[in-house]
């Protein structure tokens, strides 16, 4: 089987020729990015964040033992209990998988649209609030856009289609989602959900954000978010993703924490890991046999995979 690159599948989106790769000078492509996310931030409901990321890969067991530290110095987000919270998001791309191959082949500038729910999956309606986002990465920086709507809209607007009750200020945005949906093609490719611990900063670390992901599962069809459709792990139930999230600089105690602990970077995508999974590309990071239980609570996944390693 033959596998293109991302540029490869951008050229024959667009019915040319791949051209030679270009670096973003003054008044570029990452330029416009960045001002295109300043000139959105007026009135309106959008809301924007700047930031720097790192990932870690943790085995479940050690999470118990970083938790303690972490929790001595952070707090933890109102909407998360001792257990955490849902987060349930799909994600849209072209039929070439353009965004995914922007991911892999690690443009320094890139976008991924996707629809994003916290809470309950099977308890979404049509009037459920749910985020249209925006993804962007220039360079090492982080930007993340999104809007609230109601579900039903936020369908509409990721279909394509004008959604109804935007405020001025958010018409930017609104624009810029319509463009690429239109001008990319784009449709829903997969699906991720996980369990999500989350920890804010106080005091000297305000802006700082920890999440902890786990059991996280994916799908690449029945894309509504309340189907009752069968998802697989798209990581090892026996892995946590440990995410750090800065506005400037990480903290030493929180590097320090990740270095006594063993803790390695990884460079992992949920949105690629599920696409790969499904074989709708060559790469993955694991292999992660398909699970049938993956969305019942009661099977020991622990035991299951517990030989289940990266590659």
């Amino acid at each position: 089987m033959l596998f293109r690159s991302r540029t490869a599948a951008v050229a024959a989106e667009q019915g040319r020729s791949a051209p030679e790769p270009a670096t973003p000078g003054p008044g570029g492509e990452a330029e416009r990015a960045n001002n295109a996310g300043h000139a959105l931030r007026g009135p309106g409901s959008l809301r924007s964040f700047n930031r720097y990321e790192i990932k870690y890969l943790v085995p479940v067991a050690d999470v118990q033992r970083i938790l303690p530290a972490i929790e001595q110095r952070l707090d933890r987000d109102p909407h998360s209990d001792t257990t955490g919270y849902g987060v349930w998001s799909t994600y849209y791309d072209t039929p070439q998988l353009r965004f995914y191959w922007e991911k892999i082949e690690g443009l320094k500038s890139r976008r991924k649209l996707r629809l994003r729910h916290y809470g309950d999956r099977f308890a979404v309606t049509a009037d459920t609030p749910v985020y249209v986002e925006i993804k962007q990465r220039v360079n090492r920086v982080t930007q993340k856009r999104r809007l609230p709507l109601p579900y039903r809209e936020a369908l509409r607007l990721c279909a394509g289609k004008e959604p109804a009750g935007c405020e001025p200020g958010d018409r930017g945005f609104v624009e810029e989602v319509l463009d690429l949906v239109h001008r990319l093609n784009l449709r829903p490719t997969a699906m991720t959900g996980y369990q999500r611990q989350a920890y804010l900063g106080r005091d000297a670390d305000l802006g700082l954000r920890v999440t902890i992901d786990q059991r996280v599962r994916g799908r690449e069809r029945d894309f509504h978010l309340a189907n009752d459709a069968t998802n697989r792990f798209i990581v090892p139930p026996s892995k946590a993703i440990v995410e750090i999230k800065a506005n400037e600089r990480v903290p030493y105690w929180l590097t320090d924490l990740a270095a006594d602990h063993n803790m390695q970077v990884v460079r992992i995508s949920k949105y690629c890991q599920s696409v790969e999974a499904f074989g709708g590309a060559p790469r993955s990071v694991f292999h992660v046999p398909v699970d049938e239980y993956a969305d019942d609570p009661t099977f020991d996944h622990t035991t299951a995979h517990a030989e289940a390693r990266p590659r």
